[in-house]
């Protein structure tokens, strides 16, 4: 069988292996795919006035001999027939005859078409290096969704290189001690109060590893995530991490809507062991293990609350610190609640810019109204309630905000 010669094939495997840490199989395997797309060019060139399908190389295959150091193409599937049409495609039975005798007309052969050395051409070889080229960034591209693709929902260490637009190119560790691999960290996933300068390093929440051909990191990381708290508090209580604490619900705000209210979390824990204060735990003695988030989040605000399985309780909770007289479930089917304060506590539960009530919407999963209970009539209240509910109000909207829940669920979240 006739070999095209590729001197130094063995060397350049090796280094194209070590350089772009893939494996010696993947260089090869992206060689063959150049060499095949170097042939197609090759092919096309000498037989300019032929038109050739789409798919009319699918059957031609390339053969690398790296210890010999060449490549062979074979022409795979040729149909045994009694005069070939197409000697791409088709074979003699006479000319498969005078090397096997008993080839019978509808079998197949492969056959070497290997173009001799000087045939080649430098078009081909162009096109070969090109598509070489793009094929070993593929490789790369399909290790690191490979190797990410199951650590969707973890925290990563991470050490910022550069910045593109507004966004912060990050080295993320590999989690099989390869070399780092870049992640991109959005504007919008960024904290406020990070200062993201060269060499520094951050906690980071793999929040999405991008699937395709797209150039670019494949790696979308987060600091806003609502994962990252999670992770950071069962990383700091050992109560979380032995399933004695369990985290119910978290509500982040980390890019608030103004640049007047800073970036605040309430998450709500709870246990099944009467001995444990679960709100303590991950408070710590004189406030230590809520420092440490706090400290790795650049001083968010985060309240932990006590969950409960009652949604008066549960909501009064969640709108710490405020002090809240009495939780109104108005309408239990939609989830829409009352909750009445006094006048001096109305703008703490609330929250400046309606970010605590906001925020404790989001985490019980309620529409929630605060009222001054000083003015709050029940019976109108809840004729009112009941009017709406009959269909008999044409679109007036309350006074008060009513806030659409979007609790996040931690269930997802990989602790």
């Amino acid at each position: 069988m006739s070999m095209v010669s590729l001197p130094g094939l063995k060397d350049m495997i090796e280094s194209i292996s070590t350089e772009r840490n893939l494996p010696k199989q993947a260089v090869e395997e992206a060689l063959r795919e150049a060499l095949l797309k170097g042939y197609e060019r090759y092919r096309r060139t000498v037989q300019i006035d032929t038109q050739f399908s789409e798919d009319y190389f699918d059957n031609f295959d390339v053969e690398l001999d790296v210890e010999e150091e060449g490549f062979r193409v074979l022409a795979k599937n040729l149909t045994i027939v009694e005069q070939a049409s197409n000697q791409d495609h088709q074979i003699s039975l006479k000319d498969v005859q005078e090397v096997a005798p008993e080839a019978q007309l509808g079998d197949t052969v492969t056959l070497d078409v290997t173009p001799e050395q000087n045939e080649f051409g430098r078009m081909a070889a162009i096109q070969t290096k090109q598509v070489l080229a793009q094929k070993l960034r593929d490789k790369q591209r399909k290790m690191i969704q490979d190797e990410f693709a199951e650590h969707e929902g973890t925290v990563l260490q991470a050490r910022v290189l550069r910045f593109e637009r507004q966004s912060v190119i990050m080295a993320v560790s590999s989690v099989y001690g390869q070399p780092e691999v870049e992640a991109e960290l959005p504007k919008r996933e960024q904290l406020p109060k990070d200062n993201y300068r060269a060499n520094a390093t951050f906690r980071v929440y793999l929040k999405r590893v991008s699937q395709g051909s797209q150039r670019g990191p494949q790696l979308i990381v987060s600091r806003s995530d609502a994962g990252l708290v999670v992770y950071l508090f069962a990383n700091e209580v050992p109560e979380i991490e032995d399933e004695v604490v369990r985290i119910v619900a978290v509500a982040r705000e980390a890019n608030p809507p103004s640049n007047y209210v800073g970036p605040r979390t309430k998450i709500a824990v709870d246990t099944l062991d009467r001995d444990v204060d679960p709100v303590g735990a991950c408070i710590g003695a004189r406030g230590s293990r809520i420092q440490v988030v706090v400290n790795e989040l650049r001083g968010e605000k985060i309240d932990v609350i006590r969950w409960s399985p009652d949604p008066s309780i549960y909501i009064a909770n969640a709108l710490s610190p405020a002090r809240v007289d009495e939780v109104r479930l108005v309408n239990p089917e939609e989830r829409r609640a009352h909750v009445l304060v006094a006048e001096d506590q109305l703008s703490l539960a609330i929250g400046k810019e309606g970010q605590n009530v906001r925020l404790a919407a989001r985490l019980t999963g309620w529409k929630i109204d605060i009222k001054d209970v000083a003015k709050y009539d029940a019976a109108a209240e809840d004729e009112k309630v009941a009017q709406e509910f009959q269909g008999q109000l044409t679109g007036e909207v309350s006074e008060e905000e009513s806030l659409e829940p979007e609790a996040t669920e931690v269930s997802e979240i990989q602790v």
